[in-house]
């Protein structure tokens, strides 16, 4: 394993009850990268990611969390994640405060200082005083934040992280995990449904799709292809074309109808050896594409939770 990767899934996975539900995932996450995982219901992301952490063991396979083995060395590798598995567990009795104070109690290098300044990341320094029990859902998800990263984890691992913010509470996490990741190296792991979210604040992104990783891909290259759909007289024809001259992968979505990325190729270039080769195109049109058009098409429509 490069000595540069925060964590690493090899070969990981996963039987219940007879059942495989994760097939083999592989994955290697850097320091400071912000990395989104997504899955339709059923997929096996949950498994995966409770893995990962620990609550649960593969039935084959191994993950490393910087260097350590999470099976042979648990202590050493689970002592660099912080993180938010489905809703923060907190003393609703207690204060903010309180709850990050007897967090703080069992790791002696956390400091008052360290305590204000993740209160004030978190904006939570107006409530941190009161009870749990009068916050907010949106609240008690960034209380829980605060509590994952007061010990500088150099893994953050957040499932859903945004349930229960508002437009503007959303924006304001995004920019806290751009903080966390650009200005205090943390790595960032983030399970979430919401793909505009995560497309606009991941730099990189898997999708798992029954038990298996079936995409991994920068976020901006994604961005940065063109879905064209061409109606013409002989979409096979056209297809072989695309995938001799471009090595481009195209789908028939119609009779007539032809759909593929052609990333930075000139679309120009590709119309006019259509035309050479003597096919009849009646229109051509382009969109960009976005995460949940590649997320879509991945899994064929099946539901992301």
């Amino acid at each position: 394993m490069s000595q540069t990767a925060v964590l690493e899934l090899s070969n990981v996975k996963k039987t219940i009850k007879g059942k495989e539900i994760v097939k083999g995932v592989n994955l290697t996450l850097r320091p400071s990268q912000i990395f989104g995982f997504l899955g339709p219901n059923g997929a096996g992301k949950t498994t995966t990611i409770r893995m990962i952490v620990g609550l649960i063991k593969p039935t084959s396979g191994s993950v490393t969390i910087c260097g350590y083995s999470l099976a042979q060395n648990f202590v050493q590798a689970i002592s660099n994640v912080g993180c938010i598995i489905e809703s923060p567990d907190m003393y609703k009795f207690l204060t903010g405060r309180e709850n990050l104070l007897q967090f703080a109690a069992m790791n002696k290098l956390i400091t008052q200082q360290r305590i204000k300044d993740v209160v004030a990341m978190v904006g939570l320094h107006n409530r941190i005083n009161d009870k749990v029990s009068t916050y907010s859902l949106g609240m008690r998800q960034r209380l829980g934040i605060a509590q994952a990263i007061l010990a500088r984890p150099k893994l953050l691992i957040l499932d859903e992280p945004t349930n229960g913010l508002d437009p503007a509470g959303i924006t304001e996490f995004r920019n806290l995990i751009r903080q966390l990741a650009y200005e205090e190296g943390m790595t960032v792991f983030v399970s979430s449904h919401l793909l505009l979210e995560v497309q606009q604040m991941c730099d990189t992104v898997s999708i798992i799709k029954q038990g298996s990783v079936i995409k991994t891909a920068n976020v901006q290259e994604i961005l940065q292809g063109d879905q064209i759909e061409w109606q013409l007289s002989d979409p096979a024809k056209a297809k072989a074309l695309l995938q001799k001259h471009w090595d481009i992968e195209a789908v028939q979505l119609k009779k007539n109808t032809l759909s593929a990325s052609i990333n930075r190729h000139s679309l120009a270039e590709i119309n006019e050896c259509f035309i050479r080769e003597g096919l009849a195109l009646t229109y051509c049109t382009a969109k960009q594409t976005s995460l949940e058009d590649l997320f879509l098409d991945l899994t064929e429509g099946d539901q992301i939770v």
